[in-house]
């Protein structure tokens, strides 16, 4: 009986281990807290994020990702990325600009009210946006402002729950 004991402990000891690997650097469940992400993304949906992509290379353009709010590394926030280091980011007249080019934005719920100045974003960082634009604590606001890369924690991929919305994302 000892050594079937041990077996058992083993095997789950070595389960739990492969779990907390792939947990901590492949992948990760998430729920969506809150309205900043309509129509893209619902309260209370279930995501998929890939924790692995971001070790290889940056975030880009239109993915959303899922960094750690910088003034409460405790907190989660899901957003949009919209400009990525080097780029100039403008928002006038409830339109976005990158790079001096209008951004086709098809996702948005309705046109920002907001006005930003023209800046270049910093190396190491992102300029991200909740496609709910008028309901989003996003790089426009100074309390999350660009985002540095080592806050991000992954890429939002597909959406699981419910299962009437599964889909992956872009």
């Amino acid at each position: 009986m000892g050594e079937e004991v041990k077996d058992w402990v083993l095997s789950i000891a070595a389960a739990v281990a492969v779990a907390l690997l792939i947990r901590t650097f492949i992948v990760e469940l998430y729920v969506v807290d809150g309205p900043s992400m309509r129509p893209t993304l619902q309260h209370d949906e279930r995501l998929v994020v890939n924790k692995f992509i971001f070790h290889v290379r940056d975030p880009q353009k239109g993915e959303i990702i899922i960094f750690r709010y910088p003034r409460d590394p405790s907190r989660d926030f899901i957003k949009r990325v919209i400009a990525t280091a080097g780029d100039t980011i403008e928002i006038k007249d409830g339109r976005v600009f990158v790079n001096d080019q209008l951004l086709r934005e098809d996702y948005i719920l309705e046109k920002t009210r907001t006005e930003y100045p023209k800046v270049t974003i910093p190396a190491g960082t992102v300029f991200v946006m909740g496609d709910n634009r008028n309901n989003s604590e996003d790089s426009r606001f100074p309390d999350v402002g660009f985002v540095p890369l080592d806050l991000i924690k992954g890429k939002a991929s597909l959406i699981f729950w419910p299962l009437d919305e599964l889909k992956t994302l872009p």
